[in-house]
Formats: structure tokens, C-alpha cells, sequence
């Protein structure tokens, strides 16, 4: 199975994310993190990836008489690779993101059903900017966002640190008409976001 294949189911694909950061995770502890699936289910999809290559077995232990696996991430095989986006269809790519977007929609119900959630006073945003660029400026701003975010992605779990999960979602919406913006950003400026 292809790992895009794989991605492309919701609970997958929150598993995958419950494993970033270089987390060494068993499965009971993963279906800790997704308590809104069945432990059933998590099992049946944490073999699915094991056996897809997506994860592999850090190391094994004696818990009560039984083996108790510990997964970690492959290097290789946990993103999807460039060449096999690059070949997928729209149909496939409606997928892919429908997947992603239910992970999302998944882990922040997750949050919300949490013990002292609070999304008033907890550091949550899901604003949606519109931003008008030119492949340039689009290049920068991609370069800033990566410059911004690489550094953090090495930090490990430790006492101080909650973990965060941060979705940029990028893709051009529309052109404008040539004639549209033809006297300028209007009366009151070019609309900065808050």
C-alpha cells in the first residue's frame, strides 16, 4: 500500500501525528491519545501502518505476561513522498486533504473534551487569511514560514513543553481580474490581518 494510501484515513493519520516529535509510543498509550476511537480500532490501524512500513517497532517488553510493542515513526516512510504527490490526481488529492481536515477536526474535539481546555485563554487560532502574491513573494513567505517553524520541530518532549499541533494549509484560491484592483487597495488601504 502506498503511504499516501495510508495517510488517507482520519484515525492513520492521527496516529502518524501522535508519533511526531520523535515519540516512542505503545499502542495503549496511542489509544490514550485518540479517546474518541476504539482501542479496537487503534490496534487494527496501528498494524495496518506497522505493516505498510509507515511505523516500526522501537523495542519490545514483558507488561503482565504480555509483549508489549513500542512504535516509532520510520524516517523513510513517514511522509508521503514528493514524486507520489506530484502523481496524484485531483480525486486523490479531495482525499488527502478530506483525511487531513478530519484528523484536524478530530484532535481539536479531542482538545476540547479535555479536563481545563479553554479556548479563550489557550494559545488556539484558526483564522483564515487572503493574501495576494506573486510567486516571489509567495517563495519568501514560504522560505519564513519554514525558517520559522524547522527550528522548533527538533525540541523534545520534556517538562515545561506541551505539545502543539500547528496545520498550515496553503493553495491559491483565485486570480484576480486584471481590471479589479486596477486604482489601488481602495480608500482605506491594503487590509492587514490582526
Amino acid at each position: 500500500m502506498r503511504t499516501l494510501e495510508l495517510f488517507a484515513h482520519p484515525v492513520r493519520l492521527r496516529i502518524v501525528h501522535a508519533l511526531r516529535g520523535g515519540r516512542v509510543l505503545p499502542t495503549s498509550r496511542l489509544a490514550e491519545l485518540v479517546p474518541d476511537v476504539s482501542k479496537a480500532t487503534v490496534y487494527r490501524h496501528v498494524e495496518a501502518l506497522a505493516a505498510g512500513g509507515v511505523l516500526e517497532v522501537a523495542d519490545e517488553r514483558r507488561v503482565r505476561g504480555a509483549v508489549e510493542r513500542r512504535y516509532r515513526l520510520s524516517r523513510e516512510r513517514a511522509d508521503v513522498d514528493p514524486a507520489e504527490a506530484a502523481a496524484l490526481s485531483p480525486d486523490e488529492h479531495r482525499a488527502a486533504f478530506t483525511a487531513a481536515l478530519a484528523a484536524l477536526a478530530a484532535e481539536f474535539d479531542a482538545y476540547l473534551d479535555r479536563d481545563g481546555s479553554d479556548p479563550a485563554s489557550d494559545p488556539v487560532g484558526y483564522r483564515q487569511h487572503a493574501l495576494w502574491l506573486s510567486p516571489d513573494e509567495l517563495a519568501a513567505l514560504l522560505a519564513d514560514l519554514r525558517a520559522a517553524i524547522v527550528p522548533h520541530l527538533k525540541h523534545q518532549a520534556g517538562p515545561g513543553r506541551d505539545r502543539y499541533l500547528l496545520s498550515p494549509i496553503l493553495f491559491p484560491s483565485e486570480t484576480a481580474p486584471a481590471d479589479e484592483f486596477a486604482d489601488g487597495p481602495g480608500p482605506d488601504g491594503p487590509a492587514v490581518p490582526e
